[in-house]
């Protein structure tokens, strides 16, 4: 079982809304994939938090540990698409993805995961620190997790970074992130070394850096394989690209597969989610040709 922690919210489009939040994004593919698959996150009493809960019914997503806010809005993103197809975020503050509530009644689901997904928004505040701390520390001997960095301006500091890589087994950020968590830990090396330095000194077994144009790298303590972009690719926008890449990351290493197919097939993924607007598929014909490979 693979269990998601974190953020669901609306992106809003200059033409319309779509449901996103990277751990949202995640957990919808695994699930659409054929994982069993939990999420744990808050949505506001409100009309865009029932309109999210009707969503998922209608697309057979569990939504039991999503908790309802009455004092606080669903989460909103406004997104802003470049012509290159990339994209900037204004993230609306204080709303109910905040205000994740930890419970001892999440502690059997939490134990018997596989893998747990984090990341970082989520504890952008004291209490989704707290909580999501109190998370993972409820996980199973052989749980495995996986911390998709996604640093988002204003989001993050150095305790809520340090914390996360204290309880991480597979990190996977992109290469605009690399150098920018090296500094926040005051790394004074380069990339290559400061690669060496994670492997050294928290419990990483594999991190995984995409490269945008350049495609992606996984690592080992003894190996490194690298996959390519898929070339004349029509991007339409890249939200949610690498959300839907850590889904098949995820999968991938879930059932032992070696890291240059889990690389190449991930990659594969995310291309097909850049050809979308938004990071969700209006159909769940979207999946067909990508399920066959994990059945």
């Amino acid at each position: 079982m693979i269990v998601s922690i974190g953020e669901i919210l609306f992106d809003r489009f200059p033409n319309g809304k779509r449901m996103g939040g990277a751990p949202f994004n995640f957990a919808f593919h695994t699930h659409a994939l054929g994982f069993e698959t939990r999420f744990i996150s808050r949505v506001g009493k409100e009309s865009n938090g029932e309109e999210i809960l009707s969503f998922l019914k209608a697309n057979g997503f569990d939504a039991e540990y999503i908790q309802m806010d009455e004092d606080h809005k669903t989460g909103e993103v406004i997104v802003t698409v470049k012509p290159d197809g990339s994209a900037s975020f204004d993230i609306v503050r204080d709303v109910a993805y905040d205000h994740i509530t930890y419970s001892p009644d999440l502690s059997p689901m939490l134990s018997r995961a596989d893998l747990i997904y984090y990341g970082t928004l989520i504890q952008r505040t004291d209490h989704g620190f707290q909580n999501v701390q109190k998370m993972l520390a409820d996980r199973g001997e052989k749980t495995r997790t996986l911390y998709d960095v996604n640093l988002r301006p204003d989001c993050y500091n150095r305790k809520i970074v340090e914390a996360s890589l204290d309880q991480c087994h597979i990190l996977k950020l992109n290469d605009e992130e690399l150098p920018a968590i090296r500094g926040l830990l005051s790394f004074g090396r380069g990339d290559d070394a400061f690669i060496e330095h994670l492997f050294g000194n928290y419990p990483i077994e594999m991190i995984c850096l995409t490269l945008g144009g350049a495609g992606s790298r996984l690592y080992t303590e003894s190996e490194r394989v690298e996959a390519e972009p898929e070339k004349d690719l029509k991007i339409v926008d890249t939200v949610g690209a690498g959300d839907a890449f850590t889904s098949v990351l995820a999968i991938g290493i879930l059932k032992g597969w070696p890291p240059k197919k889990t690389l190449e097939t991930a990659t594969r993924f995310a291309s097909k989610i850049c050809r979308i607007q938004g990071a969700i598929p209006e159909s769940q014909d979207f999946y067909r040709d990508f399920s066959s490979i994990f059945s």
